[in-house]
């Protein structure tokens, strides 16, 4: 088995976290992972993507050429990265910014309100949660308990954060 995800969107949405939450869940399930960022100087507001690569076996390399997944976050990021998923692939889109549809017929278009959902878990800035929820469930990579334990040791030194992280995950899990 081997997964290869692109997460891009808009510095501050969480892109390079929802990356680490995946690496996080892969290494707490025993398998092989690598995390690759990339993002502009601007940080917040710039664009932001990363490379995820999940596998039973040792990683090879963390440059993704052709990607089984694609989060898109923004619209640019749908724009630059959605031509690159490899046929059969599944491209997870953010519909809370993106209107338009994925132009391609040769992948599984997914479509998330994740800013609607994130308000219905209690903080807007849980819009990366419910994907990576959402992601979990369409991938079957890992079980959402463990994604929820996850979660839980990255907010130990916020606590008051959890309960809103927790919901949105549970929310995008049961959205797709």
């Amino acid at each position: 088995m081997e997964e290869k995800i692109i997460i891009a969107g808009f510095g501050g949405q969480g892109v390079l976290s929802l990356g680490q939450f995946i690496a996080y869940a892969a290494i707490a399930d025993g398998k092989e992972v690598t995390w690759l960022p990339s993002y502009g100087p601007e940080m917040r507001g710039g664009t932001s993507n990363c490379s995820v690569v999940v596998s039973d076996e040792k990683v090879a390399s963390p440059i993704i050429s052709s990607p089984d997944c694609l989060i898109a976050m923004n619209k640019p990021s749908l724009y630059k990265f959605q031509g690159r998923v490899r046929k059969g692939g599944t491209i997870l889109v953010n519909s809370s910014l993106i209107a338009e549809k994925v132009d391609r017929d040769d992948v599984r278009a997914v479509y998330l309100d994740a800013g609607a959902l994130a308000l219905e878990a209690g903080n807007a800035k849980t819009a990366n949660i419910v994907v990576l929820g959402a992601y979990i469930k369409l991938s079957g990579l890992f079980s959402v308990d463990l994604v929820a334990e996850m979660i839980k040791e990255k907010f130990a030194e916020k606590p008051k954060v959890i309960p809103a992280n927790l919901k949105a995950l549970e929310l995008g899990y049961h959205a797709v």
